[in-house]
C-alpha cells in the first residue's frame, strides 16, 4: 500500500499545475486567473528543482506545457468549442508521451523496476491506449452533446477510467512481481529483498 500512496503522490504532484488550473477556472469561471496561477505554480515547481538540483521527469515539463498552451489557445480564442475540444487535444498529446517505454519508472518502486520492467512497458502502453480512447471519448461527446452533459460526462469518464487503469496497472504489476519474487531461487530472492529493502 505504501509503494501505491507513493506513485499516486508523485502523480498529483507532476499534474499539480494542471489540476489547480482546472479547479480555479471551475470554481471562479475566470480564464485570466486560472491560467495565471496554474502557469505560476508550474513554474515555481520546476524552479524549485533547478534550485535543489533535482532532475525534472518528461511528465513534470508536459504538465507546465499543457497548462501554458491551453491557457493561453483559451485566452486567445474566449470560444466555449475550444475548452470541449482542449481535453481531447491534451489526452493525445499525453497519450503520445506515455508511448515512450519506461515512462512509468519514476513512479515504480526499485524492487519493481528489478522483477517486472516488462510488465511495466505493457501498463505504460495500456496508459497511452487509455489517452487516445479518452480523446475520441471526449471528441464524441462534444460534438454530439450539450455543454451541460459533456460537463457531466466527461469529469465522470475521466476519473473513473484512470482510477481503474491505476488501480489494474499497480494490482497486475504487485501480483506479477510477487509470483516472480516467490519462484526464484531461495538465496537470490533473499538477496533481492534484502536490497529493496
Amino acid at each position: 500500500m505504501k509503494n501505491f500512496l507513493k506513485a499516486a503522490q508523485l502523480l498529483a504532484l507532476d499534474l499539480a499545475s494542471t489540476i489547480l488550473f482546472l479547479v480555479v477556472f471551475l470554481l471562479t469561471n475566470n480564464t485570466a486567473l486560472a491560467v495565471g496561477l496554474g502557469v505560476g505554480f508550474g513554474l515555481a515547481q520546476i524552479a524549485i528543482q533547478l534550485i535543489r538540483r533535482k532532475p525534472i521527469d518528461t511528465m513534470e515539463w508536459l504538465s507546465l506545457f499543457l497548462v501554458v498552451s491551453a491557457g493561453a489557445a483559451t485566452l486567445l480564442t474566449n470560444d466555449p468549442r475550444f475548452v470541449l475540444f482542449k481535453p481531447s487535444v491534451i489526452y493525445a498529446i499525453v497519450g503520445i508521451v506515455m508511448l515512450k517505454p519506461g515512462w512509468m519508472n519514476r513512479y515504480l518502486p526499485a524492487i519493481a523496476k528489478t522483477v517486472v520492467p516488462d510488465v511495466a512497458v505493457v501498463v505504460g502502453f495500456c496508459w497511452a491506449g487509455l489517452m487516445f480512447v479518452s480523446a475520441a471519448v471526449n471528441g464524441i461527446v462534444a460534438l454530439s452533446s450539450s455543454v451541460t452533459t459533456w460537463a457531466v460526462v466527461m469529469p465522470i469518464f475521466g476519473i473513473v477510467s484512470k482510477v481503474v487503469m491505476f488501480v489494474a496497472g499497480f494490482a497486475a504489476m504487485r501480483l506479477i512481481a510477487r509470483r516472480r519474487v516467490q519462484a526464484m531461487p531461495a538465496a537470490e530472492r533473499d538477496a533481492l529483498l534484502a536490497s529493496a529493502g
